[in-house]
């Protein structure tokens, strides 16, 4: 399931960015005013800004589900991996009164 999400997460991100790309903007008007802006889209003149903005729109809630729903797999895997105990070997010894053993090598030997 966690595989299929992020799947879908990518295909939705490179699919926005293409749309996002595919947008004019807003200083795109002042040419199309002079004639070089209708006659280039393929939605017609107004018809494409509202359209790619409600698909973008559409998208960007479909990401932000999947983004979510990858933030939730990741937590539910690190409350897994914490509830492992580690084996006796790996903690660190402690002395009847609480403090740490030294447990350094004896470097007196060692010349000066």
């Amino acid at each position: 399931m966690e595989n299929f999400v992020l799947l879908i997460h990518c295909l939705i991100a490179v699919v926005m960015i293409g749309l996002i790309l595919l947008q004019q903007g807003k200083g795109a008007e002042a040419g199309a005013s002079f004639g070089g802006g209708a006659s280039q889209t393929v939605f017609g003149a107004a018809g494409s800004a509202s359209f790619l903005t409600k698909v973008t729109a559409w998208l960007a809630g479909v990401f932000m589900m999947t983004s979510l729903s990858l933030a939730y797999f990741a937590h539910r895997d690190v409350q897994a991996h914490q509830k492992i105990v580690l084996p006796a070997a790996l903690t660190v010894p402690v002395s009847a009164a609480g403090v740490q053993k030294n447990s350094a090598p004896d470097l007196s030997g060692l010349p000066k």
